[in-house]
């Protein structure tokens, strides 16, 4: 049985490019979460290593790569989930975790400090 477990929060995908001549309350607030949630070196490398994966990704697999325990890696990726940067689907007792494609699209234009105008 597959079913997703946490629908996806809209947070990564309202951030708008600092750039932007004015941000919001609300915007700016929303892209700090993002920035937030990867102020951690181990939430960087779990990015990592769910970009440079096919598939979607077990808890039980970020642990030996990452050298920390499953509760550790478990409280990362629901940092991660949070900020709307990964899907968590369930596959009986175990979670796995994949990219969202449209997060990192938020991400890259929070990036963008031309505002969209080159």
């Amino acid at each position: 049985m597959t079913s997703a477990i946490t629908p996806p929060p809209t947070e990564a995908a309202c951030c708008v490019p600092l750039g932007t001549p004015s941000l919001s309350e609300n915007q700016a607030e929303a892209t700090a979460r993002l920035f937030k949630a990867l102020a951690d070196p181990h939430r960087v490398r779990i990015v990592n290593l769910l970009a440079t994966s096919a598939e979607p990704v077990c808890v039980c697999e970020f642990t030996e790569p990452l050298g920390l325990s499953q509760p550790t890696v478990s409280h990362h990726l629901k940092k991660l989930v949070q900020a709307g940067l990964l899907d968590r689907e369930q596959r009986g007792t175990w979670a796995y975790y994949s990219l969202r494609p449209d997060a990192l699209g938020g991400l890259a234009a929070a990036l963008d400090l031309h505002g969209g105008a080159r």
